[in-house]
C-alpha cells in the first residue's frame, strides 16, 4: 500500500507501542470506515421521513431511481448496479411487485433471466419523488457544485477501494 507523506510511520527500534506514533490512527476519529459508516447511517435516517410519503424504505428507493433512470434491467443488472446480490434483491423486488410499482417478468429466451419494468403506478411514483434530491442536498449544507464534486469523489474513493479489495482477494 503506497504511503502518503502525512501518514504516520514508525521508526526503526520503536519499543514502545504506546509512543509509536502510527497509534494515533488507531482512533475512531481517524478511521475513514467509520466516518463513511457514520455519514451512511445518518444519511438514511434523513431519507426515511422523505421516503415514508411514497411507501419506499431507502433500499426500494434505491431500485426505483435505477429504474426510473431504465425501465427494463435484468435483475441481475440491477444488483451489479447496486452492488446487491439476488438474495438481497428478490425478497425487496417482491415487495415492490405487491405494492404494485414493478413487474417482474421471466425472459421468453432464457427462462433463468428476470427483467423488470415499471408499472403505470411504479413510474407515477417518479414525480412524487423529484424534490427529494434537492431536500437532500440542502441537508448537506453544500451546493450543488459541491454534492456533485463530494458524489463524484466518492463514486472513485468505491471503485479505488473495489479494485483494492478485488487485488488482495486474488
Amino acid at each position: 500500500m503506497p504511503r502518503s507523506a502525512t501518514q504516520p510511520q514508525a521508526t526503526a527500534g520503536t519499543a514502545d507501542p504506546a509512543h509509536d506514533p502510527r497509534a494515533a490512527w488507531l482512533r475512531l476519529d481517524q478511521q475513514l470506515c467509520f466516518a463513511l459508516y457514520a455519514a451512511s447511517l445518518a444519511t438514511t435516517k434523513l431519507y426515511k421521513p422523505l421516503l415514508a410519503p411514497l411507501g419506499l424504505t431507502y433500499p426500494q428507493y434505491l431500485v426505483m431511481l435505477v429504474l426510473w433512470e431504465q425501465d427494463g434491467p435484468g435483475v441481475s443488472e440491477l444488483g451489479q448496479r447496486l452492488g446487491l446480490d439476488s438474495g438481497t434483491l428478490t425478497p425487496l423486488l417482491k415487495r415492490l411487485e405487491a405494492q404494485g410499482l414493478v413487474r417482474r417478468q421471466r425472459s421468453a429466451q432464457d427462462e433463468r433471466r428476470v427483467h423488470l419494468a415499471l408499472t403505470a403506478a411504479g413510474k407515477r411514483l417518479r414525480a412524487r419523488a423529484l424534490d427529494i434530491p434537492a431536500q437532500i442536498a440542502c441537508a448537506t449544507g453544500c451546493n450543488l457544485e459541491e454534492v456533485s464534486q463530494l458524489t463524484a469523489r466518492l463514486h472513485l474513493l468505491r471503485s479505488q477501494l473495489t479494485s483494492a479489495a478485488d487485488a488482495s482477494n486474488s
